[in-house]
Formats: C-alpha cells, structure tokens, sequence
C-alpha cells in the first residue's frame, strides 16, 4: 500500500531547474523579438503590443503560451482598434522626447527644476501606459479604451502601484538606452513580463490582505 507521502510525492509539480529558466528567457526574448518585428510599420505597433501582452497574460496565468493560431487572431482583431493607439503613442513620444532634450540642452528656459518635473511627468505616464498595456493583455490584446480607464483607475486608487509600473518602466527604457540597439528587442520581451509580474504581485497583495 502506497502511503501518504507517496501520494504527496506524487502529486508536488516538478521542482523548476536552470533549463526551465533558460527556456523561459529564451521564450520572452522570441515575444520582444517578434513584437519589435510587427510593430516596424508602426500603424500595428498598437495590435502588436496588445497581442503580446495577451500572450504573456496567458504564459504566466495558465503555464503556457497561446498557439499561433489564436494568437494571429488576436492580432487581426486588434489591428483596427490599435491603430489610434499607436498613432497617440508616437505622438506622446515624440513630444515628451522633444521637451526633454530641449531642456537638457537649454534650449527652452526653465533650467533643472522644469526638466525634473517633466522627467517626473514622463515617468508617470510610462507607468500608466504600463498598466494600460497590461490590462489589454488580461482582455486579450483587445479593448485598450476600456483598458485605459481601469488602468487610470487603479493608479488613482493604488499609487504605489503606479509607481512601481512607472519604475520599471523607466528601468527598461534606460537599459534601451544602454544596451547595444540589437538586443532592445529582445528586452522588450523581458520588460513586458517585468511590468505584467508586478501588476500580479499587486492582485496578490490585496488577495491576501482581503
């Protein structure tokens, strides 16, 4: 007769090795990679990133990734609803990266203080822009009007939580900024699975203190 700690024994997941993390960051370099590549048009860099949130939403709720069916599908039917998104998204950029060398370099008056509060304003949106692109990815890459008022909501609401998206955030743009320009989009992968673990950190948090 099998005893208890066999049937325990049996049923304890198998406990996760080096190649397990190997195949994880091997798997989230692939997502960044095939992200940065659709999103070259720039017009599906909005279904591009919902696909991929959705798809790294899935990895780490359920353990696996979406097939490439479901995940063309998704992209197909975000296209559409992506593209003012991508539009605002390039024009948020373009202004925010604008004022910011223009203030470094003394162009437009204000000094220190008016580039460290722009510095600030930047981050705060990075950190929304987080929780909006994380939210796309729970409704499956799709939905970023309805994404974008629970994200606003829950940094309202929660601003360490805001603050911890617009963290790592700024942490992965710098690292962009550091690293040589063929491995941006492979951190790319890392910083969406960065940003999406601690928004499920903050969904623990309040499970447990519930």
């Amino acid at each position: 007769m099998d005893s208890r700690a066999d049937d325990d024994h049996h049923r304890r997941p198998p406990r996760r090795d080096w190649r397990d993390t190997v195949r994880d960051a091997a798997d989230l370099a692939l997502v960044g990679i095939l992200t940065v590549l659709a999103a070259l048009p720039v017009l599906t860099a909005g279904t591009s990133v919902g696909t991929a949130s959705a798809a790294v939403h899935d990895w780490l709720a359920t353990g696996s990734w979406p097939t490439a069916r479901q995940t063309l599908s998704r992209f197909g039917r975000g296209l559409l609803p992506g593209l003012p998104v991508a539009l605002l998204g390039l024009v948020a950029v373009g202004l925010l990266a604008a004022d910011l060398v223009a203030l470094g370099t003394g162009r437009v008056p204000g000094g220190a203080l008016a580039l460290s509060v722009t510095t600030v304003v930047a981050a705060g949106l990075l950190g929304y822009a987080a929780a909006v692109v994380v939210e796309v990815g729970r409704t499956g890459g799709t939905g970023w009007r309805s994404a974008a008022s629970r994200a606003a909501r829950i940094c309202l609401d929660h601003p360490a939580h805001g603050a911890a998206l617009a963290g790592t955030s700024v942490v992965a743009a710098l690292l962009g900024v550091l690293v040589t320009p063929v491995a941006v989009p492979i951190l790319a992968g890392y910083a969406l699975a960065a940003v999406h673990a601690v928004a499920r950190r903050r969904s623990v948090v309040e499970a447990e203190l519930s």
